[in-house]
């Protein structure tokens, strides 16, 4: 694969196929990562407020020598905010935190708060809100691209039936094992591009063997091979690591999985337990104070 190919997105905008993840990298680390990243041949580098490294990824930017136009630098609207005016204020500290004189996109990170995630209120009315802040924050030239992620289609319906402008993303939870089929086809007939976090399922489809057979018979990685998967049902990965040489071997992407493998990677068992992650509701986990902190200890 080549790091240069893209994606068109509704509004015309490109965003390179394959994106650095940043979740759990701190602040103190991530610039270096991005630097290493950059050098790589990576563009497209994802963060989010949630992160607490927005900072450290604009200085990483910055200290590349890049040009900006040649980047493409996502971040999240925090999953608890609900409303136009603390929306826009969020997306203004964003952009001063990144340091950049702009966002190339910005994404509602979840359409509950995360201590609420999946629960009974939808937050429809709040994420409107927000979706409002998104939109005058791109019409003002300060984001070029808007979105989602985590939404299902009941979500996503309640952003379509008022917006003006579409959203160009739904980011989601999508690896081998677990492929929302219909979600993704529903945004895909939406002109919705579906970004994948998490495609190599937080490092758990290292342990399935099955994938580790199909992974040698190609000569490949697990990694690769989890990230190719992506790319040919049309998404668009986003694997997170610091390390340069990870970061090589997800890019070195040049073979294609058979479509007889690809529908056994589908099927493939899903995974019950995604270890230190499972405390996140993203991996089926609810947050609460002691979840939190063991969370944060458990990855430093």
């Amino acid at each position: 694969m080549n790091l240069d190919e893209k994606y068109t997105l509704s509004n015309g905008v490109e965003v390179p196929k394959l994106g650095l993840g940043t979740w759990f990298i701190s602040n103190k680390n991530v610039g270096k990562a991005v630097v290493d990243a950059i050098k790589l041949g990576y563009r497209h580098i994802d963060t989010a407020q949630a992160y607490r490294n927005e900072k450290g990824v604009g200085e990483g930017v910055k200290a590349s020598g890049i040009e900006r136009r040649d980047m493409f630098i996502t971040t999240k609207l925090g999953a608890g905010i609900k409303s136009y005016n603390k929306a826009i204020a969020s997306i203004d500290k964003s952009i001063q935190k990144i340091g950049l004189d702009y966002l190339d996109m910005m994404i509602i990170h979840s359409p509950q708060p995360w201590t609420k995630f999946r629960g009974e209120d939808a937050y429809f009315e709040g994420n409107l809100e927000a979706w409002r802040a998104l939109e005058d924050a791109c019409q003002a030239g300060k984001i070029r691209a808007i979105g989602l992620s985590n939404f299902q289609q009941a979500d996503v319906e309640n952003i379509l039936a008022s917006c003006t402008i579409k959203p160009a993303v739904n980011q989601i939870l999508a690896h081998i094992s677990n492929t929302p089929a219909e979600l993704i086809q529903y945004c895909q007939q939406n002109n919705i591009l579906v970004e994948a976090y998490s495609p190599i399922g937080h490092g758990e489809l290292f342990k399935n063997t099955k994938i580790a057979a199909i992974a040698k018979r190609y000569q490949v990685t697990v990694p690769q091979l989890s990230i190719r998967y992506c790319l040919q049902l049309g998404l668009l990965p986003l694997p997170k690591t610091a390390n340069p040489a990870h970061m090589q071997n997800n890019a070195d992407l040049d073979f294609l999985i058979s479509e007889k493998d690809m529908e056994i990677l589908k099927y493939i068992e899903p995974i019950k337990d995604y270890s230190k992650a499972s405390v996140m509701p993203v991996y089926g986990g609810k947050l609460n104070f002691k979840s939190i902190m063991k969370m944060i200890f458990s990855t430093k």
